[in-house]
């Protein structure tokens, strides 16, 4: 004999809530669900779980990575040829802006935060850096795991070990909102080899 269509059932005082009651959900289980979970929540819900995954990933909507062959790569702390020391203060400025390396160079970048505000570092390409501060303005309180960028808080020091692959510019930036569009960015210019290929994806050629 079938099941009974499920029709709203009297207040259980044990169970008021008919969603968690075991006898209707033994009997109806999808059909309780669907009765007393709206389309909207159910939807709200599907866009939690997708939403916390992605961060838990490390990545978010718009982007969150880096182009790896077009700035280089994670660089060995061991491996790395010289420290280059890196001051962000709350003037929107890093000091040195400009760093000079050479192609296949692993640098060992220590970042401090002199500011009394919560200041970054993010290596990449002009495009991704833009697209990336457009995220950053919609989720200011999003926190950065990758290894092409660092998040500092006021009076703490930071670390980026990269390796310089392809010679260039690459640019960095602080995207905290509105850190980036009061000009707080910088340039590492990688000298490249005789014939090696640039950034810009162009051979180093004389004409």
């Amino acid at each position: 004999m079938s099941a009974s269509p499920l029709a709203t059932p009297a207040i259980d005082p044990i169970y008021p809530n008919p969603l968690f009651n075991p006898a209707n959900l033994k009997r109806h289980p999808k059909e309780v669900v669907m009765k007393f979970i709206s389309p909207r929540a159910l939807s709200a819900l599907a866009f939690a779980l997708i939403s916390g995954a992605a961060l838990a990933s490390g990545n978010h909507p718009g982007g969150h990575g880096h182009d790896s062959d077009a700035i280089g790569k994670p660089g060995v702390a061991g491996k790395a040829t010289r420290t280059v020391q890196i001051d962000m203060t709350d003037a929107m400025r890093f000091t040195p802006s400009s760093v000079d390396v050479k192609q296949g160079e692993t640098v060992r970048f220590v970042v401090k935060n002199s500011g009394q505000v919560k200041h970054e570092m993010v290596l990449g390409t002009e495009k991704e850096l833009k697209e990336h501060y457009e995220v950053m303005k919609k989720n200011p309180e999003m926190e950065h795991a990758d290894p092409n960028m660092v998040t500092v808080s006021p009076g703490k020091t930071g670390e980026i070990v990269w390796q310089f692959t392809k010679a260039g510019k690459i640019d960095f930036a602080c995207l905290q909102p509105g850190h980036y569009d009061a000009g707080m960015k910088g340039a590492v210019n990688v000298a490249g080899k005789a014939g090696a290929a640039k950034v810009d994806g162009h051979a180093d050629h004389k004409h």
